[in-house]
């Protein structure tokens, strides 16, 4: 039931009378939150429901509506200036007769001490379920009171948790894991001390069980227990337990196969504004090989795209790396770290978790991994990049340090994985490095641009990005993903009109040393098998598009001497048959190239058409564009 919306601030002021002069009623204390008024503390939902009286004659049914913060009942109470306040958890009182039921198992006073504790302690702690065990009829048992989320159990999770070791005479207030199963998420801890490492650097013998959950917190029950402090460390214990990144719903889903169409629907609904078109190229390119450069545009959503799409098909964000390349790296030590050359068998990992990303993707071998490199080029690539470039085509290995054993968890050397995936983003302007051919012949390069049409529909759209709807949508779809980068037996379809295509761009290529390799040629061809798989609504005449953009065009730079010829050929290329690009350059501003009457590829086209003009304006010419 909806609260009728006749409730004014003079009916709320006398519930809160009608509560003073007679109480609360039995059990309607509010659990969580409180409205503070001259002082006082009131229920919520008590003021909501005896404001009804005074607005309509009756009073409202708690039961039909439902308090909590964004609820209608916070909100009318909110709106009409009163402040409410979250309730001070106390666990105190309980844990006191945990820890007698505890001790009675112990002098073997049998289970009724432990069926009133069951009977008497709290249900449901900060929205937490409270399971207690007290291992009945056991003296050396481990009595613990867990705080379990929905996503979690005491089988199979994380959870705070109370550790009695009766034995010792100490209470532990942990970071619990489960011990049956693994669990499917981790505490995001630092420098955290394992119960069995507790035990052992305080000559407490061997932790017999539970050993593996952390320590947050020891209490000597030989000495009286302080309220304040318990029900701090425990607030806070619970405060970090909620933040913790939680499991995504579709990753608990038994794996299913790689829909290109949901990438589309998802990133429409964070009002991130890119084209099917990009998004298919995008997709494409990074099963096709590893390696994407996002180029373009500032401030045209390259790094954007690259971080939604981690987000979106991720099970948790330890599987993406977000590294602003500095201007002033020389060597691979910002990514991969380094040997300690004070200190034997010592290695100082990167900064920035790159060597663990790496590290990670080669052991969990069937889920995505993405390094994204943002102003990749405001550096010297093939300075800090030099060793990735090689292993990408050697399949072999980096060496990082000499030693036979891992040092401080790095081994002596790393593999490229298949499931790792790199993306860098790219600006061109006087602050930055142009890309070797070394470079772009192991990359698909994207172009980012902003028609007009996309301008104004983002002008009128006043929307906001929200990325934290994607956080690990569709990673029920990242084995599947996975397994088509490193499928090797995709084949594209009808291949007849891709080959004599490649053909021409070669022999126009070749005349000004840009031509391509068989490396190139190889993966094209994977690229076309690819969006066959993927976005089967693409034709060849896309696949070629895409292709000559990403591929065959990035190498093309020099002189007007030099690329004049060339590039009219080239742009001939992308007319269909009859029609003059020579032709075509007098009326350029009147062009539509969506007429494929006309215009056989029309991104190719529009792109060459640009960088002749940069020809003849500057003598001089290249894909990059400032």
């Amino acid at each position: 039931m909806s609260i009728p919306n006749n409730i004014s601030k003079e009916h709320l002021l006398k519930a809160i009378e009608k509560i003073n002069n007679e109480g609360i009623p039995v059990n309607s204390d509010s659990q969580y939150y409180d409205v503070i008024y001259n002082a006082k503390k009131y229920p919520p939902k008590v003021i909501v429901s005896y404001a009804n009286i005074f607005a309509n004659g009756i009073e409202l049914d708690r039961t039909t509506f439902s308090g909590g913060l964004e609820t209608q009942c916070f909100k009318l109470l909110e709106v009409h200036g009163f402040k409410i306040k979250k309730k001070e958890m106390s666990y105190y009182n309980e844990l006191l007769k945990f820890i007698t039921v505890s001790d009675k198992q112990v002098i073997g006073q049998g289970t009724v001490g432990v069926q009133n504790f069951n009977q008497e302690k709290t249900e449901i702690y900060d929205g937490l379920k409270v399971e207690a065990k007290f291992g009945t009829g056991r003296a050396s048992a481990i009595p613990w009171i867990a705080f379990l989320s929905e996503q979690d159990s005491v089988q199979d999770g994380i959870y705070p948790v109370y550790l009695y070791y009766k034995e010792k005479n100490i209470l532990i207030l942990a970071y619990g894991l489960s011990e049956t199963n693994k669990p499917k998420r981790t505490w995001n801890l630092q420098s955290k001390k394992t119960i069995k490492e507790y035990f052992s650097n305080n000559n407490l013998g061997v932790a017999e069980k539970y050993g593996s959950s952390f320590v947050f917190k020891v209490y000597n029950i030989n000495k009286p227990l302080n309220e304040k402090e318990i029900d701090e460390d425990l607030n806070k214990l619970i405060s970090i337990y909620k933040e913790t990144p939680k499991i995504s719903q579709t990753s608990i889903k038994t794996n299913v196969e790689f829909r290109f169409l949901d990438l589309i629907e998802c990133i429409s609904n964070t009002n991130l504004n890119y084209s099917r078109k990009l998004l298919t190229s995008f997709t494409a390119s990074l099963l096709t090989k590893p390696f994407v450069i996002l180029t373009g545009l500032s401030g045209s959503g390259k790094t954007k795209l690259a971080q939604a799409f981690a987000m979106w098909i991720c099970e948790k964000d330890e599987q993406y790396c977000i590294v602003a390349v500095g201007a002033d790296w020389t060597n691979r030590e910002p990514l991969l770290g380094f040997p300690n050359a004070l200190i034997e068998g010592d290695y100082k990992k990167d900064e920035y978790g790159v060597l663990k990303l790496i590290i990670d993707a080669n052991t969990n071998s069937d889920k995505p991994y993405f390094l994204i490199l943002d102003e990749m080029n405001l550096s010297h690539v093939e300075r800090y990049f030099a060793d990735f470039l090689s292993v990408m085509e050697s399949k072999s290995e980096i060496a990082l340090h000499s030693g036979n054993e891992d040092w401080n968890n790095v081994p002596a050397k790393i593999g490229f994985p298949k499931n790792l995936f790199i993306i860098g983003t790219v600006n061109i302007d006087e602050t930055t490095y142009m890309f070797s051919p070394k470079v772009l012949d192991r990359a698909n390069v994207i172009e980012f641009r902003v028609t007009k049409e996309e301008m104004e529909n983002y002008l009128q759209s006043n929307s906001v990005i929200n990325l934290e709807n994607l956080e690990g949508l569709c990673a029920n779809m990242a084995g599947s993903f996975v397994e088509i980068a490193k499928d090797e037996s995709l084949k594209a379809l009808d291949t007849d009109e891709l080959k004599k295509s490649l053909m021409s761009f070669f022999s126009e290529l070749k005349k000004t040393g840009a031509e391509f390799g068989y490396r190139n040629a190889s993966e094209i061809l994977r690229f076309a098998a690819v969006v066959n798989k993927i976005e089967p609504a693409w034709s060849m005449t896309d696949i070629i598009d895409a292709a000559i953009m990403q591929k065959l065009l990035p190498k093309v730079h020099g002189s007007r001497r030099k690329l004049e010829p060339v590039l009219k050929t080239l742009g001939q290329l992308c007319l269909q048959d009859g029609q003059k690009f020579d032709d075509l350059l007098l009326t350029k501003t009147e062009l539509d190239f969506k007429d494929l009457s006309k215009i056989k590829y029309p991104v190719s086209l529009e792109k060459i058409i640009r960088m002749y003009d940069n020809l003849i304006s500057n003598g001089f010419t290249s894909y990059a564009e400032a």
